[in-house]
């Protein structure tokens, strides 16, 4: 009988041993990821991001397994496009650091009063992530005039009952503008049937999809072929809720403190004329900036309002 070599075996097993007590070591280095998993929670509780690693100093591809869903529709994952067109998106969040560091820590600021009013809608509260990748909850301007979170459109805007004018812009309002969103998207959902093809409508516009729809036979977003903005819109709200629910598996580690806070605010309510805003701060103690900073949809220095219309305006509380 041979004489059995047991060295290469043992050899093996220490070196797992070695490795294991290394990963539990450097598991518990550094202080606690408190912070962005607590902004959304993990809402992708059944993908594995794998190729874990600290992405501010080795680069490698991103793959992800397992089960996904958005808007409480399924991924197929197990589409070979359908998985590289995820990847690419994760790819180029988990090494864009800065501006999903900047999405994150708006993100804590304004998921929580967005996520109620979609709730009060009866729209998924997965769309807050369309008007995060829409705007990174920031008032921009687009070169085709679309404005705010949202970036709606003036036309789109009086449609779905903003109020539009010199004086005031209810596009910049976020919790109006929320309101008016879920309106188109409840309106695109009964045409096209699934809240996918909703949210990609938003990009491209219902009489766009409704031809996509007709030429394509088809109203499965996963199944269809789109210009390539249109075609990357869903996959970049994927990538960010897939970041946002797994921050340390995708290479983030952020805390409470380091997230942008709610403003503190209270109501008032005003049925004239604002001659001054800055006179109007200066009653609570206030400057200008504070009540812009807040209502950026008074659109000048003063408010006329000759229709006497009421109007809630925040007023910003100390810390």
């Amino acid at each position: 009988m041979q004489k059995k070599n047991y060295r290469l075996p043992i050899l093996l097993v220490l070196c797992a041993v070695i490795v294991a007590a290394s990963a539990a070591l450097m598991s518990r280095s550094g202080p606690a990821a408190a912070g962005v998993s607590t902004i959304a929670g993990n809402e992708c509780p059944e993908l594995r991001v794998v190729n874990t690693i600290d992405t501010t100093q080795l680069a490698r591809p991103i793959s992800v397994y397992g089960k996904l869903e958005l808007f409480g529709e399924p991924v197929p994952l197990e589409d070979a496009d359908v998985r590289e067109r995820l990847e690419r998106e994760l790819q180029l969040n988990i090494y864009w650091h800065s501006n999903t560091i900047m999405a994150m820590k708006n993100a804590n600021r304004y998921f929580g009063e967005i996520e109620q009013v979609l709730r009060q809608n009866e729209v998924h509260t997965d769309f807050k992530y369309l008007a995060l990748i829409e705007s990174g909850f920031r008032n921009e301007v687009s070169p085709a005039g679309a404005v705010g979170f949202w970036q709606i459109l003036k036309e789109t805007a009086k449609i779905y009952g903003l109020e539009v004018n010199n004086e005031v812009d209810e596009r910049y309002n976020y919790e109006k503008a929320t309101v008016a969103a879920c309106k188109y998207l409840r309106d695109a959902k009964s045409i096209f049937g699934n809240w996918t093809l909703s949210a990609a409508s938003y990009n491209l516009g219902m009489a766009g999809m409704k031809q996509r729809v007709a030429d394509q036979k088809t109203s499965n977003f996963y199944e269809m072929y789109f210009n390539p903005e249109t075609s990357r819109y869903i996959f970049r709200m994927l990538a960010m809720k897939i970041v946002f629910s797994q921050p340390e598996a995708c290479g983030f580690r952020v805390q409470d403190a380091e997230l942008y806070q709610p403003y503190k605010y209270k109501m008032v309510e005003v049925d004239g004329a604002i001659p001054s805003i800055a006179d109007f701060a200066a009653q609570y103690n206030l400057k200008y900036k504070h009540i812009k900073i807040l209502n950026p949809w008074l659109r000048e220095a003063s408010l006329v309002n000759s229709a006497r219309k009421k109007y809630q305006i925040k007023v910003m509380l100390p810390n």
